[in-house]
């Protein structure tokens, strides 16, 4: 199953993404933020593809500061352009 990684800019922002995806009953799993994935904050949430529109929803409606969501690919990651394909 592949899986999408969100990554932040500060801390505070992924802890409230946590708490707001765990409260939407989305499988999470905080993770440092990988290397090949340039961000300020060395905390990352990542969950199930299958999550992807609803944890998008909520980070819009929510008005959550993110650096970006990215999909695991074969050699790294893939931004995720939020405005086409969610």
């Amino acid at each position: 199953m592949t899986s999408i990684l969100i990554a932040f800019d500060s801390t505070q922002q992924a802890i409230r993404t946590e708490m707001l995806l765990e409260f939407a009953d989305i499988e999470i799993d905080t993770r440092p933020t990988p290397k090949e994935i340039t961000a300020g904050c060395a905390l990352s949430i990542e969950f199930p593809e299958q999550d992807l529109s609803t944890a998008a929803t909520i980070i819009k409606q929510e008005k959550v500061e993110i650096r970006g969501l990215f999909r695991k690919v074969e050699n790294g990651y893939r931004e995720i352009d939020m405005t086409t394909e969610v």
